[in-house]
């Protein structure tokens, strides 16, 4: 019986939540004329939670990671490709 209460529990909290979304998604026309006509700006931004943060700086790492990589790559391809061709030199 405990199961049975633990589902509609959670089914409860599912409904709960997409009402209140939904409610979120047809006031926000209303409340930003709202905001326009009193003068106020509209909310501001949230600041990243810690995970977007951490997430963000992994991406940025990545990238940074992966350019130096490219530089790297590259300039092994000169020197391997100049000292190819100064052994080709060396050969006549």
């Amino acid at each position: 019986m405990n199961k049975h209460f633990d589902d509609s529990r959670y089914y409860l909290s599912r409904a709960g939540e997409h009402a209140k979304l939904g409610l979120s998604e047809t006031v926000e026309p209303y409340a930003r004329r709202v905001r326009e006509l009193i003068g106020r700006e509209s909310e501001p931004e949230p600041e990243p939670n810690r995970l977007e943060a951490v997430r963000d700086g992994v991406v940025d790492l990545e990238r940074n990671a992966a350019g130096q990589a490219r530089g790297v790559v590259g300039s092994a391809r000169a020197t391997l490709s100049r000292s190819d061709a100064a052994d080709s030199a060396d050969d006549r």
